[in-house]
Parts: C-alpha cells; structure tokens; sequence
C-alpha cells in the first residue's frame, strides 16, 4: 500500500477500493473478472503473457457483448522478451471494395451510421489473435479457445451491465432484429442477473474454428493455426456472414434500409498486420502506441506539451494542473482531427507531430489563465501545408474494454478489444455475433480529409492500448475503454505514476476529468467547445476555480469516468503487479 496523497482535499488511497495484486509468474488485468480467471489459466498449461492475453480477448468477446463482440477489433501493443522491441498487431478492420464516398452520396447519405450494416468492415479479432498466438505464444488455439466456449455454451450469470443494454433494445429486438431477439430474450423475457445466459451458436462457431485447427495440426503449429483462420476468412464462416447480409435488409440511424457491402473477397484479402509502433520519451520512460490508423499518437503528443511544465509543483488534481493538462488535450486533439488517418492512404506528418521542437511551438498556445474555445491544429510539415478546417464531432456510446497480460519473463500484452456491438446490429443465425459498425468512424464530407472512407482502408479508430519501457526494459501496459475519452483518461493515469509516484492502483482511483471541447470520433457527431467534464469528488471550490478561468463544467458522478487496467513489471526484483478501476462492475486484476 503507497502512502495516502492528499491534494486539495482529495485522498489518493487504495483503502476503500482494491489492492494492488502482486504475483511473481503471471499478471493479468481485463474487463470481466471471469475472463482474468481465463488468462490465469494459460500459465497452468505452459502458457505465456500472449498466450493469456489471447484467452482473455476470446473470452471477453463472450462477457462483454454489450462492449466488444467476436465481429469487432482488437489493435494489440507487445513486448517479447527475447526480442526486446515493442511491436503492433494491427486489429483494426478494413472497409469493403464496395464502400466509397460517391456510394453513399448517390443515395444521399451524409454520416456513415452507426448501426445497420453499412458501417461493417471485415471483422478483425481472430486474425490479430492468431496472429499474436503464431509470433508469440506457445498454446494452440484450441488451449486458449477452451474457456470462451465453455462460457459460451455453458453461459454464465447475467450482470447488471449487459442486462441494461438488453433492455434499452429490447424494443428493436422485438420489432425489427427476430435473430438478436432469439438470443437475449430467452423465452421471450430479459433475464435477470443472476440468471444463465448461453450462446450456443458462438461456442459452435468457435468450436469448427478449432475443427481446422486440429484437422491441420499434422502440419505444424503455424499450419495449423492458418487452417483455423482461413476457416473463418476464406471458408464457410465468412459464406454465411455475407449470405445473411445479402438476404436481408435493416433500417439504420438514418433511416436508411441496405443489405450493406461486404463481400466474401473482402475477407480473403484480409490479412492482420505487424508494425512498427510510434513513441516519445517521457523523463526518462519509452511510451509506445499504435500508429496514426488509431488515435495512439495524441497520447504522446499530450506528453510533449505537458513534459514543459513541472506538473507536480501544481499540486495533484489542482486548478492549475487540470488546466494546463486540459489545454495540452486540445491542441494534441486538434491534430489528431487534421492528420490522423490510415498511413496506406495517406501522408502523416507523424514525424513533426511528434517532434519535440514541435511541442515547443504548440505549448506556447497554452494560456495559463484561461480556457480556450478555438479548435487550433498546428503545421508540422516542413513544405508549410496548412492545417485543415475545424470539423464537428460525434459522442460516444459506452462500448470497449481492456486486456492487459505481464509474465515473469517481462513479456507484456496490452489490448483494446472493441466493436461487434449487439446493440449495433444484428446477431447473425448459426454464427452467434454480429458484424461491427467501426465503418461510422469514416468521413464522407470531404474526399481529402485523412479519415475520408476509401475502399479497403481502416478507419480512424479511438482505440489505443500503451506499452511503456524505462531503460530500455520492459515497465508497463494499460488502457482504459472510453471512445475520444481513452488518451486523457489513460493519460492521466500515466502521470499519477510517473509525476506523482502512486502506484497502479492509487494511480487508477485518483479523480478523473477529460475534455469534450474536441471533435470525437461517432455518430451523430455532437461536439461541446469548451466542455471539461470532472468527477464529483473534484472538490467544488476546484470546480469553481476552473469556470472561473472559462471551462464549462459538468459534474459526472463519483467513479463514471476512467476505467483503466494497468499491470507494471520490476525486472530487477522480477515483482509483477496489477491494477484495475474500481469504476463500473467488471474490472479485475488476478497474479500468481
């Protein structure tokens, strides 16, 4: 237990919360406390941090529906020991051949939606998993797929949080989705908590995915894990994915009725990749994320700006250091709505945006007294192109979680499994899962904007793990679901550690704020320019404070803001330990 912080009248401890969970083999901290048990399992057959955070993902998809599905994304950070270089697994989905800007404007489609069809991309999820499972683990697929399926087709207790989303759709379920209806109003009534829930369709799907597999597995591991992937992308899964869509039609929130526009090629041209990660130091720590197909680099870039100022000298949750901090987020953010977008297609400025010269010039922006209300991109090309125009924003609906795995060899996993959302479309029959809408993050108003939709491009999605090392050794990996929320929440976090010295957990339970003042990233695009969104345990004098200085503030209650997971590693004392928000129902850290 760290020593209590107390910082303008708010008390940093871990007394009223959880502990930090300390272990020496295996650490694992996810959205659902029995998918953690999940992880945990992998060490006792012989597996490692990938091979658990694999486990965690598959299972995840199962008790987390309401928040991520088998048909969404999963952008993945890792850390392998042996070759001692963080790596990306890109998870994000890739639009079909069909979908272009011209498409939806002949049709007079002005926001792609977020619901329906036309929002689905190729579902990523498996791919990224076996692809993490084929690098670096060491179980088969089968080891790490047995807990979903048992899940799945077993069930487990209904809880308060999936129950919720099964209610606020009941009435579409009802009147316009029958196969979803089918599924969560079993006997055609909304289950209790407390009560099984099954889903015997997913654990059959998962079950022929593991058929091939173990049909294939005379030819090596790495064969026989491609044998279980091709099932699904080239093979009778992906058939009666696009069989349901061609044979039906939904309404979506436009009031637009498709079939949508995938195709069977677009999923045997899928294939996830491996990448180099983007990253900046921090006084002293190596800070890794996704690249600009995700919104990971605002992250480092808030480091830069905020590494100019000594942030603990202003005193932890102070007047002064939510406002600079806020200050810093918007003009990270601003950039992220100007260059953003997926490197196949176009140029990101990546180098300049990340630049520490750079992050000198935008800090001089920041007015220590008072708020901006100006979207205020900067130029960090060389040739002087200017920046893009202020576009408006979407607001986010609560759907993501995290996965976070760290063993006794240092390797670390770090995972934002998202989309696939139930609430969004509809279960498809035989399968058990419906297809993502991440396509609702593609802009249509104007064809050159780095997040314009283009066949076969991915989205500029929200989600955005972290991967740190100190040294050059492995340190930590965190995330927290959130949408737009995720690099300020997360950031945050970061700087209770780092600036503050608390640990995982103190760090996670400190009162959280972020910024809507931004253009975020779902539909219908809602923004509010100068919008800071504290908690209530904010005292009220700091509240004041900040309206004062021009903020706009809205009170969220006690402990709805900030989900994180976090586990750090200590090489040197080889002490692994874990953390997860007390926020919400379902966050758990487990070690042994």
């Amino acid at each position: 237990m760290s020593t209590p912080v107390v910082s303008h009248g708010i008390e940093m401890s871990t007394s009223a919360t959880r502990p930090v969970i300390r272990g020496r083999h295996l650490v694992v901290s996810c959205g659902h406390y029995l998918a953690a048990v999940a992880g945990l399992r992998m060490q006792e057959l012989g597996g490692n941090a990938f091979d658990a955070g694999v486990a965690m993902v598959l299972a995840q998809s199962v008790l987390e529906f309401q928040s991520y599905g088998f048909g969404g994304e999963v952008p993945v950070l890792v850390y392998d020991a042996r070759e001692g270089q963080p790596r990306v697994i890109n998870g994000n989905m890739r639009a079909p051949a069909a979908a272009t800007i011209e498409w939806f404007r002949d049709r007079g489609i002005a926001l792609v939606p977020g619901d329906g069809f036309l929002g689905a991309g190729v579902c990523a999820v498996l791919d990224a998993c076996i692809t993490v499972l084929d690098r670096y683990g060491r179980l088969s697929l089968a080891q790490v797929l047995a807990p979903a399926i048992a899940l799945a087709a077993d069930g487990f207790p209904m809880y308060e949080g999936m129950r919720a989303t099964i209610v606020a759709n009941e009435k579409r379920f009802r009147e316009e989705w029958p196969t979803s209806a089918d599924l969560f109003l079993p006997r055609g009534e909304i289950p209790e908590p407390g009560d099984t829930w099954r889903n015997p369709d997913l654990a059959r799907t998962f079950e022929r995915i593991v058929e091939a597999e173990r049909n294939a597995s005379g030819q090596g591991r790495s064969a026989a894990l491609r044998a279980a992937r091709d099932r699904f992308y080239k093979g009778d899964i992906t058939r009666e994915m696009i069989a349901f869509q061609r044979d039906n039609q939904f309404r979506d929130g436009n009031g637009f009725v498709s079939n949508g526009l995938l195709a069977e090629a677009d999923f045997a041209a899928f294939e996830t990749r491996i990448e180099d990660p983007v990253t900046v130091s921090y006084r002293g720590y190596d800070v890794y994320k996704c690249g600009p197909w995700s919104q990971g680099p605002v992250f480092l870039q808030q480091l830069n700006l905020l590494e100019r100022f000594d942030l603990r000298a202003m005193g932890l949750n102070s007047v002064e250091y939510i406002h600079v901090v806020t200050e810093a987020s918007k003009l990270a953010f601003a950039d992220r709505e100007a260059y953003y977008g997926d490197p196949d297609f176009v140029d990101v400025p990546m180098a300049g945006l990340l630049s520490k010269s750079y992050a000198a010039a935008r800090c001089a922006l920041i007015d220590r007294e008072r708020a901006s209300m100006a979207l205020r991109p900067g130029d960090p090309r060389a040739d002087g192109k200017g920046p893009l125009p202020p576009i408006a924003g979407r607001a986010w609906q609560s759907g993501t979680t995290g996965t976070r795995a760290v063993d006794a060899d240092g390797n670390m996993f770090s995972a934002t499994p998202s989309g696939g959302w139930f609430r969004s479309s509809p279960i498809i029959p035989g399968l058990g899962f419906c297809l993502g809408t991440r396509g609702q993050m593609f802009w249509l108003h104007d064809e050159k904007h780095p997040a314009a939709l283009r066949p076969r491009k991915q989205p500029r999605t929200t989600l955005t793990p972290s991967l740190v090392l100190k040294d050059g050794r492995p340190h930590m990996v965190f995330g927290t679901p959130g949408g737009d929320q995720q690099d300020q929440w997360t950031l945050q976090f970061f700087l209770n550690t780092v600036d503050f010295g608390l640990d995982v957990q103190d760090a996670i339970d400190v009162p959280s704020f972020h910024s809507d003042h931004f253009a975020s990233s779902f539909w219908p695009r809602d923004a509010y320019p100068g919008r800071l969104v504290v908690e209530s345990a904010v005292p009220q004098d700091v509240r004041d404070a900040l309206a004062a200085r021009g903020h706009e503030i809205k009170v969220a209650p006690r402990g709805a803001l900030n989900f994180t997971t976090a586990i750090r590693y200590d090489p040197d004392r080889r002490l692994i330990e874990g953390g997860a928000s007390h926020r919400g129902e379902r966050n758990y850290a487990l070690g042994w």
